[in-house]
């Protein structure tokens, strides 16, 4: 199996990168290697480089790459991760199909984030998907058609579909006020999603940790700021969601804020407290 986590428009929370982080402990066998130039925008996505006193050192060389990694029982797994091309989408997903006809790769597996009105409190939500039905191996809760901007993993998918060749993936909803920081606990979901639906065995107890860390401090933050009241709105939605009392996660209970209120008002907080801690 081929399992992709891009690091682009479909990281909210960046999930998919911490995901991909998971993924690649330790050392593993390049399989193939993308010519970076080729898809990356340099200008709009500049690569970190250190200047120390009088030179410049620890330049960030970004990569593309699809990497052999084992489980920690030894089983093989093929991971693509780096940034998402930028350019020349087609000409990627050709090299891409190549790679997974000379791997003789059985499925291509996505692992994506999209920011939601969603809730922290609550267990992260996964919208499954695949080219076929029978390869979604769960039921999702929340069902809605919406035409959105593609991403280079949609047009994957789409074209392995073409293809006739099996692919699927997750999505983790991320509260909509914590698609800009990292939120470990959506990593967390994707990965137990993909260990059991591949039965890989990972070291997840350092990210167990980051998600509890990152969790108290998101709790501070709110009590520090008078949140709960929101947040206590935004469960409500999501609990009449859940219930099926509700046809999506914007409730139409006037006695409960908009999703694009709530989302206002966290962020609003969350950005005074950034701004203390700068002081």
């Amino acid at each position: 199996m081929l399992i992709h986590a891009l690091d682009g428009f479909l990281n909210a929370g960046g999930a998919p990168r911490i995901a991909a982080d998971q993924l690649a402990q330790g050392t593993g066998e390049v399989v193939h290697r993308f010519e970076l130039d080729d898809f990356y925008d340099y200008r709009a996505r500049r690569p970190f480089i250190t200047f120390r006193e009088d030179h410049y050192t620890d330049y960030e060389d970004p990569r593309l790459e699809v990497v052999r990694h084992t489980d920690l029982d030894g089983q093989d797994y093929l991971l693509l991760s780096g940034p998402e091309p930028d350019f020349r989408w087609e000409a990627f997903v050709e090299e891409l199909l190549e790679v997974v006809e000379d791997q003789d790769v059985s499925l291509t597996l996505g692992l994506g984030a999209v920011p939601m009105g969603v809730p922290h409190t609550r267990p992260p939500m996964i919208t499954a998907h695949g080219t076929r039905p029978e390869l979604v191996d769960r039921t999702n809760l929340w069902k809605a058609e919406v035409r959105v901007p593609s991403s280079m993993q949609s047009l994957l998918e789409w074209r392995l579909a073409e293809q006739g060749l099996d692919g699927a993936g997750y999505v983790v909803h991320v509260p909509h006020y914590l698609a800009q920081m990292e939120f470990p606990q959506a990593a967390l979901a994707l990965l137990e999603a993909v260990t059991d639906r591949l039965g890989l065995r990972l070291d997840l107890e350092e990210l167990r940790a980051l998600q509890a860390e990152a969790i108290a401090q998101i709790e501070e933050q709110i009590a520090a700021q008078d949140g709960e009241d929101v947040l206590n709105g935004l469960e409500a939605q999501y609990d009449a969601f859940t219930r099926g009392a509700a046809q999506s996660l914007l409730a139409d209970d006037s006695e409960i804020p908009s999703g694009e209120e709530l989302a206002q008002e966290f962020e609003q907080f969350l950005a005074r407290e950034r701004k203390d801690d700068g002081d």
